[in-house]
């Protein structure tokens, strides 16, 4: 197929991340589950339910949750089971489930015990600037990835993927998770994703985090979860690896983004949605 007028081709893009390979002519990969991680039984019966849904869609898929929300609103907000019993979980998870997990990371220190078990050390996006950090989940990780800041323009992405690089990691994923809009709101740039690409990574959309109102709840961010569906589909048709997607079994009593989780028939029609659009582009 001829380059049209003006647009500039993608470079070719592939990378190894939690084990799949992820980019050109490869399988969306699926990245899901509970913000925060409730315990083990919790996130055990989650992580079934999320490998079953990636299984009816025929995806690979990465098994997410948080040991340790530690940018919440409020000090008082609950931040999830800590370290050591988060990794005790994630190692039930990958014992009884054999899915790849994936955590976020918010010291340096965390990245060596954390990288011992988790598949893919995330870097939130609050913190995509800090060198130690990137650094030290590059080092300690088998693969990252690193969310966009919201204020940051999707080209200073390419210090992150450097530092990776660096470290002697390139298999690294690039997450759009939406920009500060003012005060409490956040869009999405849809040709982040295109930008972000051209630096040689595969890129993913966080389509539940991308609808969150920051702090529009009073001490807990609020969500406008409609919006999880037109984003996710606009974002398949402009190009991603990867879709990142957090799914609770009860949205109203979920402990972290509550207000912008998807239950899980939501999750398994978005994701039929966004393959068909896939599909309709001759991607697999």
């Amino acid at each position: 197929m001829s380059e049209r007028a003006g647009e500039r081709r993608p470079p070719e893009v592939l990378a190894r991340i939690a084990g799949h390979e992820v980019g050109d002519g490869r399988k969306l990969l699926l990245i899901a589950g509970p913000c925060v991680m409730e315990g083990e039984a919790h996130a055990l019966a989650h992580a079934r339910k999320v490998k079953a849904l990636a299984a009816r869609h025929g995806l690979p898929v990465v098994f997410k949750a948080s040991f340790d929300k530690a940018n919440r609103s409020s000090g008082r907000s609950f931040r999830g089971p800590g370290l050591e019993a988060g990794m005790a979980a994630f190692q039930a998870v990958k014992r009884e489930t054999g899915l790849p997990c994936t955590t976020d990371v918010h010291e340096a220190w965390q990245a060596e015990p954390v990288g011992r078990v988790v598949d893919l050390l995330q870097v939130p996006a609050f913190l995509c600037r800090q060198t130690d950090l990137v650094i030290a989940c590059a080092t300690h990780g088998r693969s990252v990835s690193v969310k966009k800041g919201q204020f940051l323009a999707p080209r200073e992405m390419r210090h992150a993927v450097a530092k990776c690089a660096e470290a002697g990691n390139r298999d690294v994923l690039l997450i759009e998770r939406g920009a500060s809009f003012g005060y409490g709101n956040l869009v999405v740039d849809m040709r982040a994703l295109v930008i972000m690409r051209e630096l040689g990574v595969p890129v993913c959309l966080d389509a539940t985090h991308s609808v969150q109102l920051p702090g529009g709840a009073g001490d807990v961010t609020g969500g406008e979860r409609q919006y999880v569906a037109p984003l996710a589909r606009a974002a398949a048709a402009v190009g991603i690896d990867a879709l990142f997607m957090e799914i609770h079994e009860d949205p109203a009593v979920a402990k972290s983004d509550s207000t912008n989780s998807l239950d899980f028939d939501a999750a398994d029609r978005i994701l039929g949605e966004v393959l068909a659009v896939r599909r309709a582009l001759g991607q697999p």
